[in-house]
């Protein structure tokens, strides 16, 4: 008998393997001795959070350090670091450590789930990928120890260290910091700049990509010979955290803040990293100005890199929608970056995500903001976050209904999994048809 999921394509795998994920994960969550109240959780709350953490969100129904037993808290950080890495390349990770060979199959699938550019070298880019994840997480949690242990005590200390080093790497922006306020994220450490840097730089780390830092490793500090998408996501990344420090910086400098100089810059800078997509605060982001919520929701939308843990339509096409406008401005006839040209199948591509995640950010905050009767604004900052696979919250999320819930459920999933994804998967194995349409101009903009 024929195995039914050797006919499934490799973004049908990623998809199937992301539902199974959740779904285990909601079953043990749901488990009476996974949560404090009696009775156990929802299956709502359950389903939420197993989505939340597999997609590596942040968004909660239920203050994680409050609501969940260290059982369940364990569930979370496993799921976290699943969806992290992907499914595709955790299943591979075991696979080659119980001496499997990886088949063609496979290895298209693990290609599919890092973003790789070719499938040679798959394995050793997937290798790479996971002994990145597993020192960079561990550097972070002894750098963390003396902060957290001075704070809650060694026990705790080391729990907290662990935990948060892999939400941060993981770009998914679940904490513990609820025993000190529910849902107050990081912000009773807006003045500790340690724990500010390491979580900084975990969350960059893990959102660059794993082929960047393969350019990294390989190339070290010869950026000519780095591909020109690691060129491209670096340079990105560098303008997307320092013109919102910039913003921040002057807005922290209100009287509303009182904040001082180091909490300013502290705090500017981290507010600039975390939308893309960690999902941590530290500060009260209710009290943004309008401009400081436009800011964040479209660094939301952006989100990390390819192949990397971060979600949100990623840097590198926001930076080919860029190109292309300034190609269409300059009268030049292909978009391109550092002396390469791009395809034009790319400059749609990154259209078609751009408007698939537009439709989908505006279309679920009209809907929640008509069913919830809620403000547009926190509407909005809500569904960013979801798509983007965020986490930042303007409290809206836990007051919302069921029908609020499972809507953004669905824009956390299609966030993690890439819309594009989805609709490969859709149309996977249909034949395209090759003949063209007569041509004939139409008038834009």
């Amino acid at each position: 008998m024929k195995n039914p999921l050797k006919k499934l394509s490799s973004f049908q795998t990623i998809i199937l393997g992301f539902i199974s994920v959740i779904i285990i994960g909601a079953l043990l969550l749901m488990l009476p001795f996974a949560s404090k109240p009696e009775g156990g959780a929802s299956f709502t709350d359950a389903l939420f959070t197993s989505t939340s953490a597999a997609c590596v969100t942040g968004l909660i129904t239920q203050d994680t350090a409050t609501y969940w037993t260290l059982f369940g808290q364990i569930v979370i950080i496993i799921l976290i670091q699943i969806g992290g890495l992907g499914v595709v390349t955790i299943t591979a990770a075991f696979a080659m450590l119980s001496g499997r060979k990886i088949g063609l199959i496979q290895r298209n699938a693990m290609q599919d789930s890092i973003s790789a550019p070719q499938v040679g070298g798959i394995v050793r880019l997937t290798l790479l990928a996971i002994k990145i994840t597993f020192a960079v997480e561990i550097i972070g949690a002894l750098l963390m120890l003396p902060s957290f242990c001075s704070e809650f005590g060694i026990a705790k200390g080391i729990w907290y260290s662990i935990f948060h080093s892999i939400s941060a790497f993981c770009n998914a922006g679940f904490d513990l910091m609820g025993t000190r306020e529910k849902f107050s994220s990081m912000t009773s450490f807006t003045g500790n700049v340690p724990v500010n840097i390491i979580l900084m730089l975990l969350i960059i780390i893990g959102g660059i990509g794993f082929l960047t830092w393969d350019d990294i490793k390989t190339h070290k500090f010869k950026l000519k010979k780095y591909r020109m998408q690691s060129k491209v996501i670096l340079v990105t990344s560098g303008v997307l955290i320092l013109f919102p420090s910039i913003y921040y910086f002057f807005e922290f400098g209100g009287d509303s803040w009182n904040m001082t100089m180091k909490e300013r810059i502290t705090a500017a800078i981290f507010q600039a990293v975390t939308p893309r997509t960690a999902g941590f605060n530290t500060v009260d982001l209710s009290m943004l100005k309008g401009g400081g919520t436009i800011i964040m929701i479209f660094l939301m939308l952006i989100g990390g890199s390819p192949g990397s843990t971060a979600g949100g339509m990623k840097t590198t096409t926001a930076a080919v929608l860029f190109s292309s406008a300034v190609s269409v401005f300059r009268k030049k006839k292909d978009a391109g970056f550092f002396g390469r040209r791009i395809s034009d199948e790319t400059v749609k591509n990154a259209a078609a995500v751009l408007i698939m995640y537009l439709v989908i950010f505006l279309s679920g905050a009209v809907v929640i903001c008509g069913i919830e009767s809620a403000p547009i604004r926190s509407c909005l900052f809500e569904t960013a976050s979801a798509i983007g696979t965020v986490g930042l919250s303007l409290g809206l999320t836990p007051n919302l209904g069921t029908v609020s819930h499972i809507i953004l459920i669905i824009m956390m999933f299609l966030g993690r999994v890439g819309g594009l994804t989805v609709i490969y998967a859709a149309v996977s194995g249909k034949h395209t048809n090759v003949s063209k349409l007569p041509l004939e101009k139409i008038t834009v903009g």
